[in-house]
């Protein structure tokens, strides 16, 4: 797999014509929570549209959401209706990719979430529709709780919710799909997550090696498509194509901040917010979510409802942890589905 993926990178792979799809939409950068940020922002043709704030995780950046642009923005150019359209802002989490290098200690998942809420602000969207997985999950997440009055909704592919000490019985309202599938997570995590440990503890140790080697650099990154994904027949190549995933690891390779991304694990570690981390909180937001059978994260309904107000629950049939890149009709469709949802919601 990473030797087919070297190979295009160096023979076949064209960074100035990826560069020009990249900039077919317009980039900005601003000042948010003292960090530089990058943002992408689609205004919609229709007036009415619904303002979105879509943002990624690790090892994701900006590039996963390219493809679902168009449709979320002018639903009436890919065979939606109008009243479907959303204006689009999608930022690059401080640290990561073309938002530079973090400058400031301490900054966690939820100063993540503050920069892209006063992103937001400064943008003129006073109520708006968040959605995320992996450390978007939690970021969202965040917006929910601390930023509730700003949001319409918040819509997730990964969520996070685990039983606390409070419940008697945890495994209630649990069926037994939900347990089984739970238990193959479960697996998959404790054979998948050392990149965590790592970035959690030692993540300037780990950078230099990857700073170093573009090889290196590839495989950390790509090895996490191969296993968090619901592959195609023809694995990585026939599901997003060589051009896709080589468009994501520029998007480290080229800023150099595959340090300050890997950063935020350890950052939000130390301040108690890491993904893994004790949460007691509530989402009283109206939620929705779209459950993908080979997500890492496989959070039964009956705990998510007692920590979220789930409106929206959508079991799909393929899908892993890339749910915008891996699977975009099926994103945009959800999010469709999600808004239509929010519009009977008092």
């Amino acid at each position: 797999m990473l030797r087919s993926a070297i190979t295009h990178w160096q023979s076949a792979y064209d960074w100035p014509a990826r560069q020009a799809r990249m900039n077919a939409w317009p980039h900005f950068l601003t000042t948010a929570a003292g960090e530089q940020l990058h943002f992408i922002h689609v205004r919609s043709p229709h007036p009415n549209a619904t303002p979105l704030l879509l943002t990624h995780g690790w090892p994701g950046s900006f590039v996963e959401f390219l493809d679902v642009l168009g449709p979320l923005s002018d639903p009436t150019a890919h065979g939606g209706d109008a009243a479907d359209a959303f204006h689009v802002v999608v930022p690059s989490m401080p640290g990561y990719g073309f938002s530079g290098p973090t400058t400031q200690s301490g900054f966690d998942v939820h100063r993540v979430a503050d920069a892209v809420a006063e992103l937001m602000a400064q943008l003129g969207y006073g109520r708006y529709v968040a959605q995320g997985g992996d450390w978007g999950a939690i970021v969202t997440r965040r917006l929910g709780e601390a930023y509730a009055d700003r949001l319409l909704g918040v819509h997730f592919n990964m969520i996070f919710a685990l039983p606390d000490a409070s419940d008697l019985d945890p495994m209630a309202g649990v069926t037994d799909a939900e347990k089984a599938r739970f238990a193959a997570a479960a697996a998959r995590i404790a054979d998948g997550t050392g990149y965590m440990a790592i970035q959690s503890t030692k993540p300037e140790t780990l950078a230099y090696g990857l700073t170093d080697s573009p090889t290196g650099l590839a495989a950390w990154i790509l090895e996490k498509f191969y296993v968090w994904s619901d592959l195609d027949e023809g694995g990585l190549a026939a599901t997003f194509g060589w051009d896709r995933l080589l468009d994501n690891v520029m998007a480290y390779w080229a800023t150099n901040t595959i340090a300050s991304a890997a950063r935020l694990y350890a950052e939000s570690r130390l301040a108690g917010t890491a993904a893994d981390q004790p949460w007691s909180g509530r989402v009283d937001v109206p939620t929705g979510y779209s459950h993908h059978p080979y997500e890492l994260m496989q959070t039964p309904r009956a705990w998510a409802e007692k920590r979220y107000r789930i409106v929206h629950w959508n079991e799909q049939a393929r899908g892993g942890h890339f749910a915008a890149f891996e699977r975009p009709g099926q994103f945009v469709e959800d999010l469709r589905a999600f808004r239509r949802v929010l519009a009977g919601v008092r």
